[in-house]
């Protein structure tokens, strides 16, 4: 009688026990945000155990993905690494610069930049791979390599000159006339209230540079890592990272060569990485940490007039950290985000900007 039984039960439970699989599968899927297309990491296993501050653009062969990995930020073992999406995943991580000297020393590499410009004349220009080298972010300088072939190979590597950093975290632009306004920063380690946004501009593809500074703010706002927005009457707006709390902005009229003093926008900002960028349809995005303190959540704000933000999508919202976005917008449309998850991986997340 107990054998029948259990016979007749065992096959019932089995059924019960698929179906609350099933309906959690559903569920766990069914808990994406609405907009979010795909996301996968860049890499599951790599020769670095920390990574930090990605940087992403579309080059001729597809999308391509940088970022620094090593040891730990700040020790010598850290280089930029690389990987190319290729029919749909990933490549396997590649070191493509590092911070050998030519006195055998090694140095930290940071916060690589990648950009596909248009060559003014209106044939192909070279993908560039900003970066730093350095012992810390007072002492760092930039370099650069280009890539002809969508991030295959790369040129030897060069110094920018004195004073002239390169985009500091966040992507250049490129304005109408076909010049290159990278958003870029000082910081003093030392001395945190000493930041200092600043922009370089190049007519040249980046052969020389000038720069300009917003004029200065009243109370003081330091502030690094701005990302700069294009606006349908031809005004530039730069936003980024402060130790204020919140987001801050600073307008120009004259295509970059001057800027309005800081002011802070309504976002909340824990003294954390961001990243903006302005979509074909005129509207303007920013992710960002939507807190006071730490770096989770990770989320997305829309603006039209990039002024008022509305918070539109939660990309992360566990503990841990969630941190340096870069975002993209590539010629099909999509939107795409990268970011630092936990210091462990680099995450990759598709948007559908429709959506939002």
């Amino acid at each position: 009688m107990l054998l029948s039984l259990l016979n007749r039960w065992i096959p019932f439970a089995t059924l019960v026990l698929l179906s609350l699989l099933a309906g959690c599968l559903e569920s766990t899927m069914a808990a994406e945000p609405d907009g979010i297309l795909s996301r996968a990491f860049v890499y599951e296993t790599a020769p670095f155990p920390s990574c930090h501050a990605s940087t992403m653009a579309e080059g001729k062969a597809g999308l391509v993905m940088a970022w620094f990995g090593g040891e730990y930020e700040k020790h010598p073992s850290v280089g930029i690494w690389s990987a190319r999406l290729v029919e749909g995943k990933w490549t396997a991580p590649v070191e493509v610069a590092n911070g050998n000297q030519p006195d055998g020393k090694r140095l930290p590499c940071w916060n690589p930049v990648l950009f596909q410009p248009r060559a003014k004349d209106g044939g192909e220009a070279p993908l560039l791979l900003f970066y730093k080298v350095g012992p810390d972010p007072e002492t760092w300088w930039g370099m650069l390599r280009t890539s002809t072939d969508g991030g295959v190979t790369w040129s030897e590597a060069r110094r920018l000159p004195q004073g002239i950093l390169g985009p500091i975290k966040n992507k250049p632009v490129q304005l109408p006339n076909g010049d290159i306004l990278s958003p870029t920063s000082t910081e003093t380690p030392t001395n945190p209230s000493d930041w200092r946004v600043h922009f370089e501009l190049s007519s040249d593809m980046g052969q020389t540079w000038t720069r300009s500074q917003p004029a200065a703010s009243n109370p003081e706002i330091n502030a690094i890592q701005p990302s700069i927005l294009f606006h349908s009457d031809g005004k530039l707006q730069a936003v980024g990272r402060s130790r204020s709390g919140k987001v801050f902005e600073t307008w120009s009229s004259d295509a970059g060569k001057t800027w309005s003093a800081l002011t802070l926008t309504a976002l909340p900002n824990p003294n954390s990485g961001t990243d903006a960028v302005t979509t074909k349809d005129g509207r303007h995005l920013i992710v960002y940490n939507h807190t006071p303190k730490g770096r989770s959540p990770l989320n997305v704000a829309v603006s039209a007039d990039g002024k008022d933000w509305k918070p539109v999508l939660v990309l992360e919202n566990e503990p841990g950290e969630y941190s340096y976005p870069a975002i993209i917008q590539t010629k099909d449309g999509l939107i795409h985000i990268s970011y630092t998850w936990k210091r462990q991986r680099i995450q990759h997340v598709t948007v559908d900007p429709a959506k939002l």
